[in-house]
């Protein structure tokens, strides 16, 4: 969860507020509820492949239109090792899908989870943080 914060707060710094505001909300109503459905381990999984700053940067990639590890990697400025090191996580809990075309492997977003989540995040910061995260300490 604190990659998770971490992330977004280098991806969107005018709303750290938000960021941790929204981080906090799922963690307690998100956590609370899977527990009650004895959902804990799937929760658990969950949230811990969207708290790895790579898995979200390759995800806000693919939002754009699906792409292959070596254009994900080039995009986000790392090696393709490990970019498909991460990839995996994301493709076995269905946060994104890999379709062969030829030689090479494309990877799209599963919209239908990941949409959901982003929009969250933007719609929170909009209506919740005036002051574009400066209510906290340290905040831009």
């Amino acid at each position: 969860m604190l990659l998770l914060f971490v992330f977004f707060c280098q991806a969107y710094p005018q709303h750290l507020y938000e960021v941790f505001f929204i981080c906090i909300i799922i963690h307690a109503k998100v956590g609370a509820e899977c527990m009650k459905k004895g959902l804990t381990s799937t929760c658990h999984r969950f949230f811990t492949n969207l708290s790895n700053p790579t898995r979200l940067a390759a995800l806000e990639q693919l939002m754009n239109r699906p792409m292959s590890v070596n254009e994900i990697a080039e995009a986000l400025g790392q090696e393709q090792s490990m970019v498909s090191h991460n990839l995996k996580p994301l493709i076995e809990c269905n946060f994104i899908f890999g379709k062969r075309q030829g030689k090479r492997r494309v990877y799209s977003v599963n919209h239908e989870t990941v949409d959901i989540l982003f929009r969250a995040v933007e719609n929170h910061a909009e209506k919740f943080c005036p002051s574009g995260g400066k209510c906290l300490k340290g905040g831009n």
